[in-house]
């Protein structure tokens, strides 16, 4: 039986985390051929292992039914819906995660996009590409209101980083966080009250049954004609059909989105409209940020817990 399997692609190509894991496991097996491993093709490639790192391969039921050998899942990225955390303890497989560990390469990423849509700096640049120069007129981050959903790791991060721009910070959660708000002088509201009074809305959730189009149309439409929405969590958060005709409808000022729920997004129209910022689900995807999960990843090997554990404490990000 050999000892660790890694199924990520990514992670497999990275010299310093494959350094990393030879040092500690000097049989283990990488995904080289950068194989799309599912359904049988992922049962063949992690048969006869005792641990795994795996990241977006989907682990289910279907799967550890077949897989008696492996004990020890290593989730690499802060994403836990491709598991299926009921199936794995089923199956007594143990589960090592972390959460957070690409928090500042999101948060970045989202005060940029909210920064770029509000100065409006996507459609000057459409702009120009067509021989226009136009001074468009923008607004500023500065002292505007800004709405997240979902205060996890990512979210807390990002009030950290709008400390200085004296924004009025609205948050919703279904947890409570009252000390932390009371900290950085955040006020807890309701989804539609934060909806309808945010110049900003960033979206930092799980995707679930409970948040699967959370933004459907009925919500989409109380939000400001002037406010800009950031979707950097997961796709399948916004009903894009509807999300489609908001933009279209001049109801929205700007969206950037970095998830769709099918990647690469089946609908083009997303990409040729000019106050909509796309890009190809990167939000964790900085150098720091990638060794960094995979550090995670190979040290939660060791302290992995049984995945029940984590269903009270996982979120995006």
């Amino acid at each position: 039986m050999g000892s660790l399997v890694v199924a990520s692609r990514s992670f497999s190509k990275h010299p310093l985390l494959r350094k990393e894991v030879l040092n500690l496991y000097p049989d283990a097996k990488f995904n080289d051929e950068g194989l799309s491993l599912q359904g049988d093709s992922l049962v063949k490639f992690l048969s006869g292992y005792e641990k795994a790192i795996t990241a977006l391969e989907t682990i289910d039921d279907s799967i550890l039914s077949k897989l008696p050998e492996l004990r020890v899942i290593g989730k690499y990225g802060v994403g836990l819906d491709m598991i299926d955390l009921d199936a794995m303890s089923k199956y007594d497989v143990q589960l090592g995660w972390k959460g957070g560990v690409n928090k500042r390469s999101v948060s970045e990423l989202v005060i940029s996009s909210a920064i770029a849509l509000l100065h409006r700096s996507v459609f000057a640049n459409s702009e120009v590409r067509k021989g226009k120069w136009n001074q468009v007129k923008g607004r500023q981050l500065s002292e505007c209101t800004f709405g997240i959903v979902g205060c996890g790791h990512i979210g807390k991060d990002i009030i950290r980083l709008l400390q200085p721009f004296n924004c009025k910070i609205l948050a919703h959660d279904i947890l409570e966080f009252n000390n932390f708000y009371l900290q950085y002088n955040v006020t807890s509201v309701g989804l539609d009250e934060l909806l309808e009074t945010s110049d900003v809305v960033t979206l930092h959730l799980p995707l679930d049954n409970s948040t699967k189009n959370i933004l459907n149309k009925e919500r989409l439409s109380i939000m400001k004609d002037t406010a800009v929405l950031i979707n950097l969590a997961r796709g399948g958060l916004i009903d894009e059909a509807e999300l489609k005709n908001i933009i279209l409808t001049n109801k929205i000022a700007g969206v950037a989105m970095d998830v769709f729920a099918v990647e690469p997004p089946s609908d083009s129209d997303f990409s040729t409209m000019d106050n909509v910022l796309i890009t190809p689900h990167i939000g964790g995807s900085t150098e720091e940020a990638i060794f960094a999960m995979g550090m995670a990843a190979i040290e939660s090997l060791k302290n992995s817990k049984n995945p029940l554990y984590f269903k009270s404490t996982s979120g995006n990000g």
